[in-house]
């Protein structure tokens, strides 16, 4: 299926690992051109050149860290620049630790707010106004499945994340018939590099016994989850606003 977005320009927030990488591959796949961005230059070079090689239209890596509001501004003005133009936003990053919700302090959830929380909405608000000037737009926040479905053993997701699906829903509105749309994704377990240090040296088993528990009978690959952003970047996803969308496995079945 022809996606339409050959040629946009993408922004990619976490490019070089997990979700964030497959994300890029993705988009690359479809001929867009890509600015990512990432904390380690050395991982970013790497992942451009695999990115150009997937065919992407034109490849910019920055070292950024998205919860530096400051440097995220600077990015996407950057990319505006360099690229001529911004058209779809994947906000990825990381989350906060896990633990049931009593065992932080205030600390702790002020600090999950700033870090899994307002990067996304200063992404998607710095962005948006170049959305407009082009006309048409595709903004995508990556959350978690704890944005539907409180985890017990992951409290400052459950609690700060719910939070990113009223801000995409209240953007909706503003948004009018400008040909934006504005997304939420809740992904569920993942083979990731970094879920996979979480676990140490007991991931394989671990991943196994989670997925033992999802319906689909296995944890998700993050290959199948680029192809999901890249079908709400793309054409055929025009009337989709305002939706959390889960890539789960069915995992938080049963949610309305």
């Amino acid at each position: 299926m022809d996606l339409g977005i050959a040629g946009r320009v993408a922004l990619v927030a976490g490019a070089t690992s997990g979700l964030g990488r497959a994300a890029a591959h993705a988009l690359a796949a479809e001929g867009c051109a890509l600015s990512i961005c990432a904390r380690d230059p050395d991982r970013l070079a790497a992942t451009a050149a695999e990115l150009t090689a997937a065919g992407a239209g034109k490849v910019g890596a920055y070292a950024v860290d998205i919860g530096d509001e400051t440097a995220v501004a600077g990015w996407v003005a950057d990319t505006a620049r360099d690229f001529g133009a911004v058209h779809i936003v994947v906000s990825n990053g990381g989350g906060p630790p896990p633990g049931p919700v009593d065992a932080f302090g205030l600390d702790g959830y002020r600090t999950a707010v700033e870090t899994a929380l307002l990067p996304h909405i200063g992404l998607a608000l710095t962005a948006l106004p170049h959305l407009r000037a082009a006309g048409w737009g595709r903004i995508l926040l990556v959350a978690s499945e704890t944005v539907r479905q409180p985890i017990p053993h992951y409290g400052l997701s459950s609690t700060v994340r719910p939070g990113l699906l009223g801000f995409a829903r209240s953007l909706v509105a503003s948004l009018g018939a400008g040909g934006i749309t504005v997304n939420v994704l809740a992904p569920g377990y993942h083979d990731t590099p970094g879920l996979r240090r979480q676990f140490g040296a007991d991931a394989d088993a671990r991943l196994a016994d989670i997925g033992a528990g999802i319906p689909l009978g296995r944890v998700g690959d993050a290959a199948d989850f680029g192809a999901v952003v890249a079908f709400l970047a793309g054409r055929p996803a025009a009337f989709v606003t305002g939706t959390c969308l889960l890539v789960d496995g069915g995992a938080t079945r049963g949610i309305g």
